[in-house]
């Protein structure tokens, strides 16, 4: 089921609808046959069928025997909320082959959406962002939400500079109720700055998850001679040999990803780095993770 999750093949479905759901059911199928699958299928009770609720969850077996509809209700039914805030600034178009960082954002949203909305029944919200608030879509389980958020998906495209600071503002004066909070940035910030800004959201009682996404290339750099690098919020560039990528370019970005690892977590936020030549289930399991734990 891994070719399902594999970015490289996904960079080749052009909608974002398929593509959602070529994911998704993936990633169930491989839950249904991992011996550690359970809790987000965990068989709870049964209610009584009304019009409109999904065949796909009636008991056939019960309805042969007494001729009553029933469904099967499973633990971790209840709604949820969950806002995906994405980080759309232009260092986020980098990639040394398909997908950009930008499309890998996108890929995992429109995945998480398609799993929260469809197959859990939840709530789903997104704000894009860059030094502005771009685009806001209210978290809602009304009709038709999952094609709004897939839309404003495809809206959002890299400009400007980062500002975390304007979308956490416009969140939390819009929060109504608890959830899970989900950024999705290359976060190219002073670690410190991130955990600052960001952090106020957990004293509401979210569960916040930030999805570090980056190039294999911004990892672990390989250049065959002198290079100019370019910034690409700010236009900066820096001529740079190939002994500085391999020793003292490498070193600072791991100590950047380790230092935002370890003072999220120490402020109660999960952290998650993702490369885009990675699989996208552990954004996946991440969401059920911490809805099965919320519940």
């Amino acid at each position: 089921m891994q070719r399902f999750l594999d970015p490289r093949v996904l960079a080749g479905i052009s909608s974002l609808d398929l593509l959602a759901k070529t994911v998704v059911d993936g990633f169930v199928a491989g839950l249904h046959r991992s011996p550690d699958f359970g809790f987000s299928q965990e068989f709870a009770e049964y209610r009584a069928y009304s019009p409109g609720d999904d065949l796909r969850h009636v008991d056939w077996n019960l309805f042969a025997r007494t001729e009553r509809c029933y469904l099967k209700r499973y633990r971790g039914e209840t709604s949820s909320q969950v806002t995906v805030l994405l980080d759309a600034s232009n260092s986020m178009q980098y990639t040394s082959g398909p997908p950009s960082k930008m499309d890998y954002a996108r890929f995992m949203a429109a995945s998480l959406f398609y799993l929260a909305i469809r197959n859990q029944r939840d709530a789903a919200g997104l704000i894009v962002f860059d030094d502005e608030v771009r685009d806001y879509i209210r978290p809602s389980t009304r009709q038709g939400q999952l094609m709004r958020l897939l839309a404003g998906l495809e809206r959002a495209e890299p400009r400007a500079r980062t500002d975390f600071s304007k979308p956490l503002r416009h969140f939390q004066a819009l929060l109504h109720r608890r959830g899970i909070v989900i950024v999705i940035s290359d976060f190219y910030e002073e670690p410190d700055t991130i955990v600052r800004i960001i952090e106020p959201l957990r004293f509401h009682g979210n569960d916040v998850v930030l999805f570090h996404i980056l190039d294999p290339q911004e990892i672990r750099p390989e250049l065959k001679g002198p290079a100019i690098l370019v910034d690409l919020e700010t236009d900066r560039e820096m001529e740079v040999i190939p002994e500085f990528t391999k020793t003292t370019y490498r070193t600072k970005m791991q100590t950047h990803i380790e230092q935002l690892r370890s003072r999220t977590r120490a402020a109660g936020m999960d952290y998650h780095l993702l490369v885009t030549d990675q699989p996208l289930d552990t954004a996946l399991r991440e969401y059920l993770s911490l809805r099965h734990a919320g519940n």
